[in-house]
């Protein structure tokens, strides 16, 4: 099985508006962290769609191990 690649050990903080759609990076090797920039292409990984439900900003996990994503639920404290 592949493995995701840990982008960062800590949160990224984004501003996101509220009704746009993004794509996060879920296998950890876009130069654009946590946003997916296609590095993607010779994995088994795919971006993850989502949209944000608030304009603000919002810690999006760079370590693409939590259990919440795109959030970050702190799980980089383990790793």
């Amino acid at each position: 099985m592949e493995k995701r690649k840990i982008a960062l050990k800590a949160p990224i903080a984004v501003q996101l508006k509220k009704g746009e759609t993004y794509y996060y990076c879920t296998c950890g090797k876009s130069s654009d962290q946590p946003f997916c920039d296609g590095s993607h292409k010779d994995t088994s990984f795919t971006p993850m769609e989502f949209t944000a439900t608030l304009d603000g900003v919002s810690h999006l996990c760079a370590c693409k191990h939590t259990k919440n994503p795109p959030y970050c639920d702190g799980t980089h404290d383990k790793l």
